[in-house]
């Protein structure tokens, strides 16, 4: 149920996937008026969880932006992730970031709120291209600016999801809502027990590696081919992957959000890919809930961004001035929810097939491990050996 908020806002949101950010706001009693996204199946669940907001299917077809407070849009991240295509902020993409713009710059006054989001990568590729096309177009609009990477564990939810959130305004400070609090990065967890999210589908360069989270979800490939994370449960030996109705509870969802009534077996499986790309609801009710702060800003001892060699973390823009703010990927400390007991939906063991590939990638890999880690391995593959001998 959504919480009331001190003002009801009405939110427009564009590229909404299923409905993260639009959630998100939901949650802390805000209105979505319209939404907007090019996938079909997308569009099926905002109209089954969103019967109040208006559905366009092409951001380019939009002329103009409805009145709205808040403009949300989680801009596609192909072109900018460290594991797409890297063609950077002018891909086919990832380039659709300069409609939002244009549209931003008809509308008069246009929103109070912008909130854009996509993935951390995008600060480094290209030399910071892309955030410096982005912001430096907003101050061209007469945008104040703020930025941080924010990891979704901070929210609860046992899933590692690192993402740059992007707040906007014309009218109002954005540093406050988004740098204004901070609670630190906890120390790194020891193994111990826990069980441990990894990729599958890796073990050349990097595993993904996660203590007692999964590592980020992903939308998997262009052919609706699911690829959840796998994790290890040591005191189990088992090797396993999460179901989709888990992998919706972690992004912050409720299990069941993108199944469509009458649905079949091909359909449902674009319903990993949609999860995948969403955004993480806490995440989003946490930038919704901080839109209301009445708190100010120090920024006396920020450094000048112009001084830095790189883009940082988190930085601002205002007034004409940019500068680099020292808060963590964490801006509050949420209850950890343990990995093994947050999955309530069962898991399915891994196949022998993807077992035994990954662990062939791994011992032939230069990556560090725990030799428990490999026997575990070796024992979930010599199972499905015996299960099939018998």
């Amino acid at each position: 149920m959504a919480k009331p908020a001190t003002k009801q806002m009405a939110v427009v949101g564009l590229f909404a996937g299923v409905g993260g950010l639009e959630q998100g706001f939901h949650s802390q009693g805000h209105q979505s008026v319209l939404l907007c996204d090019v996938d079909p199946r997308a569009r099926e669940i905002l109209a089954l969880r969103f019967p109040r907001a208006a559905l366009v299917d092409d951001v380019r077809a939009l002329r103009s932006l409805p009145n709205c407070d808040v403009l949300t849009a989680g801009f596609p991240c192909q072109d900018l992730s460290q594991v797409g295509r890297r063609r950077g902020i002018s891909g086919p993409n990832s380039g659709l970031i300069d409609v939002v713009l244009n549209l931003l710059a008809k509308a008069k006054p246009g929103p109070t709120w912008l909130v854009l989001e996509n993935v951390p990568f995008m600060l480094s590729l290209d030399s910071g291209r892309a955030i410096n096309r982005i912001v430096t177009a907003l101050e061209a609009m007469g945008f104040a600016w703020a930025y941080r990477t924010v990891d979704a564990r901070a929210f609860g939810l046992p899933q590692r999801r690192r993402r740059v959130v992007i707040l906007a305004s014309r009218m109002k400070d954005p540093r406050p809502a988004l740098l204004g609090v901070d609670a630190a990065a906890p120390q790194p967890d020891e193994r111990g027990s826990h069980a441990c999210g990894f990729y599958w589908t890796e073990g050349n360069t990097g595993l993904g590696w996660a203590i007692d989270a999964t590592p980020p979800l992903k939308g998997g490939s262009a052919l609706n081919i699911p690829s959840p994370p796998a994790i290890w449960f040591p005191l189990r030996r088992l090797i396993a992957v999460p179901t989709i109705e888990d992998a919706e509870r972690l992004q912050g969802f409720e299990a069941g959000w993108t199944h469509v009534p009458g649905e079949d077996a091909q359909r449902a499986r674009q319903r990993w890919r949609l999860v995948g790309n969403a955004v993480s609801v806490p995440f989003a009710g946490w930038v919704a809930r901080r839109l209301m702060t009445m708190d100010g800003y120090d920024a006396d001892g920020d450094p000048d961004l112009a001084d830095q060699a790189r883009w940082p973390g988190a930085a601002w823009g205002m007034d004409g001035r940019r500068g680099k703010a020292s808060v963590s990927e964490w801006p509050e400390m949420a209850t950890q929810q343990h990995l093994a007991t947050f999955l309530t939906h069962g898991v399915k063991a891994l196949s022998r097939r993807a077992t035994a590939g990954f662990l062939s990638r791994l011992e032939r890999s230069k990556l560090r491990y725990e030799e428990a880690f490999r026997l575990d391995l070796t024992h979930h593959i010599e199972m499905h050996d015996e299960a099939e001998a018998s």
